[in-house]
């Protein structure tokens, strides 16, 4: 982009964001036009979504109480969150801005805002955008996990989300979780987006022949698009960590990887061969990687990130080079935009705003909600999705760095369904899931959206206190990398009857100190009946035989449907030893 010090100055007058052009006074008055202000810049606007996880229509999701980091990137975007990040980027609590911002009394702020989020909403903000600016001026971006992980995306095999996207206009995508349906159903989806104009691209995933040997891509690495009079090159880039965060079975025969060199190839020939005006990576690499690796590769001009769900109201500028990350959160409750005037090979000026999808506020495009719910009707003649089977009397999460309300509830869960027999449960620390507001009813469709994988089952193994240590050091390991290249995706795992310690900067495989299992001290001798679900299926003769594998999903609404009023734990059970942690009092007003 070659832009000196003075330049940035000059364009920081003309970056807006929806937090920082709607200033604190506005409070709850907010209407669709406060949402929908925005002064277009340039010639090229780029709409994005990423990490929607088939949310299609609206709900509710709290941002987390808790992003704990190693203490070398504490403070960089996606590590701030709760009143910190209130009091980062100046906004009052209670406002609207700070309700899809933050956990701050998140279920008292919820009843006078309503639900977030769905996609007809989505739709009718970028189909008004588009009218505005010119269907030439604008190129529509997904940055995947936006097929899967709800009842309507997954029981669909995508189709629901996929038949969205095209109704909506989507130019270009990439993908992490869509994988999880198995290679012929991902091709078959992909086929039908390109069908209607929709482009899926790659640089990193390549072909593997079966003495492990890499071959060419699997897919096109890049696009290239005229846009507004520019010529812009989009490089893809899926989530590297595939085959290790999910089970390898579902991409046999592909190789993933971050692919730094292979990147600089193609910002390079964009730059050198196709003589591109701007060169974007759209990412599901994560936030922290992706600022890490635009600090390798030069020549990038904008990161589109994806997969570590963050809100980033303001582009951030990579230090040491020119290169502006964005993020759009999840959950589908924003639509990110980025206005550029873009000439002669330069990146000119840039307006950046992330849209509050405040479905009470934004209408809902009439085509895309009659699709949508053709869609959740037919899955609820199978599935029963809208019947109600308890209530909520704490606020029922997922998100959060070690600890939530609805891993604790699975845990108890699985653990009756067993005959109480377990000693662990251990949940995995995916970032998706809804909440549910205390008070609320549980329908069938909430269980799903905090269970809807492609392989559910709950398994029951026997491991020694030793091995379930390490097993956890493993997991620590991965979130709390100060490296971001080695950081392969997720939160801390869940594990129910167990209280332990950590210090999340102590060295690598010793950052777990006491561990207590059932109130006494882990044995490393001692054979633990462990539960475990989320992951690639253990061998047959690990499972324990007289434990059948069952679906967590049924499990959980069995549960509910028995218990009825649902009162679970909400005290952690970890001790963070070196870094703040904040309890669920703090953020949503708990009787626990």
């Amino acid at each position: 982009m070659n832009l000196s010090r003075r330049d940035f100055l000059e364009l920081a007058i003309v970056t807006g964001a929806f937090l920082a052009s709607n200033p604190v006074s506005a409070l709850a008055k907010m209407t669709l036009n406060d949402i929908l202000e925005f002064k277009p810049v340039g010639n090229v606007t780029l709409l994005f979504t990423t990490d929607m996880h088939a949310h299609l229509k609206p709900h509710y999701f709290s941002e987390p109480m808790n992003l704990v980091a190693p203490k070398n990137l504490k403070g960089l975007p996606g590590t701030i969150t709760g009143k910190e990040f209130l009091k980062f980027y100046k906004i009052r609590p209670g406002t609207l801005e700070a309700y899809f911002t933050s956990c701050v009394d998140f279920p008292r702020v919820a009843e006078k805002f309503g639900r977030m989020g769905g996609a007809a909403h989505i739709t009718w903000l970028i189909k008004k955008i588009i009218a505005e600016r010119g269907r030439d001026k604008v190129l529509v971006l997904d940055g995947g996990d936006t097929w899967i992980t709800t009842a309507v995306g997954t029981f669909t095999d995508g189709k629901a989300v996929v038949d969205w996207m095209k109704l909506t206009g989507y130019d270009v995508m990439v993908a992490h979780w869509e994988f999880t349906f198995g290679k012929e159903t991902f091709l078959k989806r992909i086929k039908e987006l390109q069908e209607a104009g929709c482009e899926f691209i790659s640089h990193n995933i390549r072909e593997l022949d079966e003495f492990g040997v890499e071959g060419d891509v699997v897919f096109k690495p890049y696009t290239i698009r005229e846009v507004g009079g520019a010529k812009l090159g989009i490089i893809g880039s899926s989530f590297p960590f595939t085959p290790i965060a999910n089970p390898r079975e579902f991409v046999e025969g592909w190789s993933f990887g971050v692919r730094e060199d292979s990147l600089q190839k193609y910002v390079n020939e964009l730059r050198e061969k196709h003589k591109v005006d701007a060169v974007i990576l759209l990412s599901h690499n994560g936030l922290l990687l992706d600022i890490a690796l635009a600090k390798k590769v030069k020549g990038i001009d904008i990161i589109i990130s994806g997969h570590t769900h963050d809100v980033v109201p303001r582009p951030y500028i990579v230090p040491g080079t020119n290169t502006i990350v964005v993020i759009a959160g999840s959950h589908g409750k924003f639509l990110g935009r980025l206005d550029l005037d873009v000439r002669n090979g330069r990146i000119r000026a840039f307006r950046y705003k992330l849209y509050p999808i405040a479905s009470n506020l934004i209408p809902a495009d009439k085509e895309a909600e009659k699709l949508i719910n053709k869609y959740y009707a037919e899955l609820d003649k199978k599935l029963g999705l809208s019947k109600e089977i308890g209530t909520a009397e704490v606020m029922l999460y997922k998100r959060d760095t070690f600890f939530s309300t609805i891993d604790w509830l699975i845990g108890e869960a699985i653990n009756d369904y067993y005959g109480g027999t377990l000693d662990v449960v251990t949940s995995p620390g995916f970032r998706w899931g809804t909440v549910i507001l205390p008070g609320q009813k549980i329908t069938v469709d909430h269980v799903y959206a905090f269970t809807a994988i492609t392989y559910p089952n709950v398994y029951v193994l026997k491991r020694t206190g030793e091995q379930l240590k390490m097993i956890w050091e493993d997991v620590a390991d991965n979130v709390f990398n100060p490296n971001p290249f080695y950081q392969q995706g997720g939160d801390m795992s869940r594990i129910w009857n167990v209280e332990y310690e950590i210090e999340v900067n102590g060295p690598p495989y010793n950052r777990i100190k006491r561990v207590l299992i059932g109130g006494k001290e882990l044995k490393p001798n001692k054979e633990y009946l462990v539960a475990v679900y989320g992951g690639p299926p253990p061998p047959p003769d690990a499972i324990e035989p007289d434990y059948k594998p069952v679906p967590v999903y049924d499990i959980l609404i069995n549960y509910i449907r028995k218990k009825k009023n649902i009162s679970v734990r909400t005290k952690p059970n970890v001790r963070v030893l070196d870094a703040e942690y904040h309890t669920y009092d703090e953020c949503y007003g708990g009787r626990k």
